[in-house]
């Protein structure tokens, strides 16, 4: 029985349909750019499927030869202007 209606029962307007929300992401070659990401992020993805985000702010599943592509340039001045680790003695 519907609230707002006296006596009257309603068949299919009762129910609500839940949706849920479908998340697109990128598949990592529509920019044609390889992009810089941390190596164990890489690897997790490998194993998880999970995606990464990339120094630029990208987030896709990698499944692409980054070989192929020229380096994103907004994470190649990303990268330049990250300081250096210090090398082992």
């Amino acid at each position: 029985m519907g609230i707002f209606r006296k006596g009257t029962i309603e068949s299919e307007s009762d129910t609500d349909l839940l949706t849920r929300p479908v998340l697109e992401e990128d598949d990592g070659g529509h920019d044609r750019f390889a992009h810089y990401v941390k190596k164990d992020k890489i690897v997790e993805s490998a194993v998880t499927g999970k995606s990464v985000r990339a120094l630029c702010g990208k987030k896709w599943t990698p499944s692409r030869d980054p070989e192929k592509y020229p380096i994103c340039p907004t994470c190649k001045e990303i990268y330049s202007g990250l300081k250096q680790a210090p090398e082992d003695k």
